[in-house]
């Protein structure tokens, strides 16, 4: 006859082996989200099955336009931009910016320092007032970059703080941004933004903004957006309608490898006032030269002429009228920068 087995012990006590312990229940919380989860994880995987393009941000969504016109670019009296190249890894460099019989802004001189690397952008200026600006631009990873910029000025209310992040998804981009923020009462400027491909060519975003000047005061907007891309790049289509309806839609195609058409409209429709602007611009690329024409409807005619005599120099002449000139200092050989080799 067998004997009886019984469990092993060892002064007295019982050998607490896993087969000898009882099995504790799953618990009901992870239970109850398990369905969650799976519907999450099919989700993901549908969306990367599609293989949706990044739209980009939505601080560049209109970039290709504003490249075209003019906005960006016209100034009048005169402007020299002297720039030294000290390093080129890290990058380094540093330059002395001169303005002269503006009509809108008073004679200046500005010094500005720009240090670079894989990781971090660093930005500083001073004028010949005091007033200091700076920006740092530090990257986490490829699509994660966190951007500081700071202002201080003598004048009451011009110095500024703005705190900003960036994310770039696979299929959207994801910012939040906040100006002179102070957390004991919650004032300042509260920006998000969130902008996802829907198909290979059509991008809808979402923009909020949420101002608090004092602890009495607030105010809440939104603002919608939408972009359409065609397959091969060639034109890109813009519209965003915010509050108070304003209306700002814009066009860009690129005719030619050196041709590049844009227009831009803003309607503005309100019980105090309705007010519609049209402009359309044309930007030309020669071998050493850019030429950027713009018509509005309010009659106004610009031109800018930029040419390059030595890719380290460069004279513009705007049609305001303006004149100015940037040159710049460099350790590079001609074929470096990209200059045929000498014969």
């Amino acid at each position: 006859m067998a004997s009886p087995i019984f469990p092993s012990t060892k002064d007295g006590f019982a050998d607490p082996s896993p087969s000898s312990m009882p099995q504790a229940p799953k618990s009901s919380y992870t239970s109850a989200l398990a369905p969650l989860t799976s519907v999450f994880s099919r989700f993901s995987q549908w969306r990367k099955s599609l293989d949706l393009p990044n739209p980009g941000t939505v601080e560049n969504l209109q970039k290709e336009v504003k490249s075209t016109h003019l906005t960006n670019f016209m100034f009048d009296g005169a402007r020299a931009d002297l720039t030294k190249s000290l390093s080129m890894n890290p990058a380094f460099q540093v330059t002395h910016s001169f303005i002269l019989g503006s009509q809108v802004s008073a004679p200046s001189y500005n010094f500005g320092a720009v240090f670079a690397n894989n990781d971090i952008f660093l930005q500083g200026s001073v004028d010949h007032e005091g007033n200091v600006s700076a920006r740092m631009n530090q990257g986490w990873a490829e699509n994660s970059i966190t951007k500081i910029q700071t202002q201080l000025s003598s004048q009451a209310g011009h110095s500024m703080i703005q705190l900003e992040h960036d994310y770039q998804g696979q299929d959207y981009s994801l910012n939040a941004k906040a100006v002179n923020p102070w957390p004991a009462d919650l004032t300042g400027i509260y920006i998000g933004n969130y902008f996802q491909s829907v198909t290979r060519n059509l991008a809808l975003g979402v923009e909020t903004l949420y101002q608090r000047p004092t602890p009495d005061m607030s105010e809440f907007t939104t603002s919608y957006l939408a972009k359409l891309t065609s397959d091969d790049k060639n034109w890109i289509a813009t519209a965003q309608v915010q509050p108070a309806g304003i209306l700002q839609a814009t066009y860009w195609q690129k005719l030619h490898e050196k041709v590049e058409v844009a227009a831009d409209l803003q309607v503005m429709v309100s019980p105090q006032r309705r007010d519609a602007i049209a402009t359309l611009g044309a930007k030309y690329d020669l071998r050493m030269a850019t030429f950027r024409a713009q018509l509005d409807s309010t009659g106004k005619v610009s031109a800018l002429l930029e040419q390059r005599f030595a890719p380290t120099f460069a004279f513009l002449n705007a049609a305001k009228v303006g004149v100015g000139v940037m040159i710049e200092s460099t350790t590079l050989t001609p074929e470096e920068m990209g200059m045929p080799p000498q014969q």
